[in-house]
């Protein structure tokens, strides 16, 4: 028989091996963790690189207002005037679309009772405003309107595009209309001198930024204007007709206000139209 201390013996081996036993399983079972940990952590690291890609390529699919424009275009902002805010004299067509095109040149033609005027006009310097002139022309906006105002001293302008300014006479609100909605000067002349030279034809706008709309003023003389209006562009024929008009003279209704006054002799634009952009 097996004395008393050899089975103490035996017992405390047999509870050694089995404490050992259970650290070795434990220490597998860790071991196993930390490699099913590893890899999921490898996995999240390939599917964020992959969703970092995805939005780096362009591979978003949300297609919302804040997507970039696309080549050659440009983003333009047309703030509509809330409708307590419009007079009877703004004309109301619409909002043209924020994405225009910054690529090409156009021929503006306005054919007067007196002859033909044409303008070229570089999308790529006013791509929003050429882009409410087209919209507005394929409207009719300026069809059958005068052009309201001449002054023949100092800036030297003939003033049109109010959509108001019609039929016989003249009205104490000429000059007040145009479109539902009002944009921001663009090409602006700060680094010209004079900013705006006889052959330039121009936007209108109130002492406000951001109040460009549809009328717009050819200069015939080198006019020494704050270079706060929007060039539009350059007028290419027609020049004559103009300082023929400025030679008549003006009835000196806005002398005490803007200066100048209706032009003497009648402009009334027949129609008005913008060429497809030409490279």
């Amino acid at each position: 028989m097996t004395s008393t201390r050899e089975r103490q013996r035996a017992a405390a081996r047999a509870r050694l091996e089995k404490e050992m036993a259970e650290r070795a399983a434990k220490a597998r079972k860790r071991r196993q963790t930390t490699a099913i940990v590893s890899a999921a952590a490898a996995l999240v690291l390939v599917v964020a690189g992959t969703v970092w890609l995805a939005v780096s390529l362009g591979g978003d699919d949300d297609k919302g207002d804040t997507a970039a424009p696309a080549a050659g275009a440009a983003e333009c902002a047309y703030n509509a005037l809330p409708t307590e805010q419009r007079p009877p004299q703004i004309k109301d067509v619409g909002v043209p679309g924020n994405q225009q095109s910054a690529k090409g040149v156009q021929t503006m033609t306005i054919d007067t009772n007196l002859g033909p005027i044409t303008a070229k006009v570089d999308r790529s310097l006013v791509p929003c405003t050429a882009g409410s002139f087209s919209y507005l022309a394929e409207k009719n906006f300026f069809d059958n309107t005068k052009c309201h105002r001449l002054v023949t001293e100092g800036i030297k302008v003939l003033q049109c595009g109010d959509p108001s300014a019609t039929g016989n006479g003249w009205r104490d609100t000429d000059g007040q209309g145009g479109p539902s909605y009002r944009m921001a000067e663009e090409n602006l002349p700060t680094d010209k001198r004079p900013p705006y030279p006889e052959g330039v034809i121009a936007m209108a706008k109130s002492q406000d930024p951001g109040t460009t709309g549809s009328q717009f003023f050819i200069v015939f003389g080198d006019s020494p204007l704050d270079p706060a209006y929007t060039v539009l562009g350059t007028i290419t024929g027609g020049m004559d007709l103009v300082k023929d008009v400025a030679k008549a003279g003006d009835d000196g209704a806005f002398a005490q206000q803007a200066g100048g006054g209706h032009p003497k002799k009648e402009v009334i634009i027949k129609d008005l139209t913008m060429s497809p952009p030409q490279s």
